[in-house]
């Protein structure tokens, strides 16, 4: 079994798109099985806990609404591709995504950590939800099938705050500094939302290897 960890932000639309293409990946090699964990990495994690308003930080990221179009022009083009409709009008609230990335450890510690990370990405950047509201993540958690009380008490609470933290930090020691980058069986790593193509070498080899060691 080849362990492929996944460095990702639930506000970035190439992890969105990178999830996509991984899929297809897997599911055109199914000789070749794998086990997927999400890490935590936030792209912004100086935005305030309450989050922020979209224009405001557009503006303060790409210097104005022009180049914002711009760049989401982009991205929607590669996201029609991979059949992701990418609504960037819809989003009215940038959020700060350590509670996000608490639900999603929560999550792959019950069960259904794909599941998670697939409704994040839909409520963000298809329905322009809030996803670092608490009431957000406790419905989205409750229609994968946690329970929703447990998640709803899990994210009052300070839980797994470190150690979101610390698996950010320990990302950035590995020179991880933008994602989606995917880290196979702790050695090889493909940075950015590559094509199948770019997985297929670093898989052959980690699939040789484990067999190898068999």
């Amino acid at each position: 079994m080849v362990q492929i960890d996944i460095y990702s932000d639930p506000v970035c639309p190439w992890c969105f798109i990178g999830k996509r293409r991984l899929e297809r990946t897997l599911a055109a090699r199914d000789d070749i099985a794998a086990t997927l964990t999400w890490r935590p990495f936030q792209l912004n994690p100086d935005i305030p806990p309450e989050g922020m308003d979209r224009a405001t930080y557009l503006s303060s990221k790409f210097g104005g609404m022009e180049r914002a179009e711009k760049f989401h022009d982009a991205i929607a083009e590669a996201g029609h591709s991979e059949r992701i409709a990418f609504d960037f009008d819809a989003i009215q609230h940038i959020p700060n995504t350590l509670d996000s990335h608490r639900l999603i450890r929560f999550a792959g510690a019950h069960g259904p950590q794909a599941e998670v990370v697939e409704a994040l990405f839909s409520a963000h950047f298809l329905e322009g939800e809030d996803i670092g509201d608490h009431g957000v993540l406790t419905r989205i958690a409750h229609t994968v099938g946690l329970d929703g009380h447990a998640v709803k008490a899990y994210l009052a609470s300070s839980a797994d705050r470190p150690e979101v933290a610390a698996e950010g930090l320990r990302a950035r020691r590995m020179s991880i500094d933008a994602v989606p980058c995917f880290i196979i069986d702790g050695q090889y790593a493909i940075s950015g939302a590559q094509e199948p193509e770019a997985f297929y070498p670093l898989l052959d080899l980690a699939n040789f290897n484990k067999q190898a060691a068999e």
